[in-house]
């Protein structure tokens, strides 16, 4: 096919003992699905159905690279979170068929613009300004089912500068990965290539130029990536 310009590279993620890449379509977030985290961010953790938000897959920023201090913001927060990969995809999945369409799983960081996020809030507009800006989703490999099971407990951590600010389990996710699924395809059509980032635990901050930024989800893998 011939295109009037050249075509974008496809993103993708390196595969856990793989020379092959996973090629990313789109990537969805679902806000505030530890019940900790909702309270800090001043909400009822009751279980309300969960809610979502897209980040472009061109966001992307694989695990040992340097974040930019993004433009038109002071206040950058991190988020750590299990991150889903999808095999197959389709729509009406229910959670007891979801993890058959689940082809692995990744650690990534849901970095954030909280002061734009915060000023999007009060106007009541859309938060692509505060969560889609470049380098927004740094993470780690994939690793396929295979090799990393269906994992739904086990500590999910980050750490500043060897500090520890994020400290939880994926045992107190509101909604698991299944169910998960089963709202999100409620809504949107899956496709094969599509990340899911599931929630983060209590304790987001912001970040520093210069900061080095740790973290993992036991069993799955660990991120790193340095501010600067």
């Amino acid at each position: 096919m011939e295109y009037v310009i050249a075509p974008p590279e496809t993103p993708s993620l390196a595969v856990a003992g793989n020379g092959a890449r996973f090629p990313v379509r789109r990537i969805y977030c679902v806000g505030r699905n530890y019940a900790a985290h909702a309270r800090e961010m001043g909400h009822d953790p009751d279980r309300e159905p969960p809610f979502f938000f897209q980040k472009n897959a061109d966001a992307l920023l694989e695990s040992g690279s340097r974040f930019p201090y993004p433009a038109a913001s002071r206040d950058v927060h991190f988020e750590i979170e299990l991150v889903c990969a999808i095999g197959t995809g389709g729509s009406g999945i229910k959670a007891p068929d979801a993890l058959g369409h689940v082809w692995g799983y990744a650690v990534g960081i849901d970095m954030t613009r909280r002061d734009l996020q915060g000023a999007a809030k009060k106007l009541g507009r859309p938060w692509e300004v505060g969560k889609a800006f470049e380098h927004s989703a740094p993470c780690t490999r994939v690793h396929p089912v295979g090799a990393a099971g269906h994992p739904v407990e086990g500590r999910i951590w980050l750490d500043v500068n060897g500090e520890t600010r994020q400290d939880g389990n994926l045992n107190e996710l509101i909604w698991s990965v299944p169910e998960i699924i089963e709202q999100l395809t409620a809504l949107f059509t899956l496709a094969p290539g599509d990340l899911i980032f599931t929630g983060t635990p209590a304790g987001v901050g912001a970040v520093n130029r210069g900061d080095v930024l740790t973290g993992g989800v036991q069993g799955v893998d660990e991120i790193e990536i340095e501010v600067i």
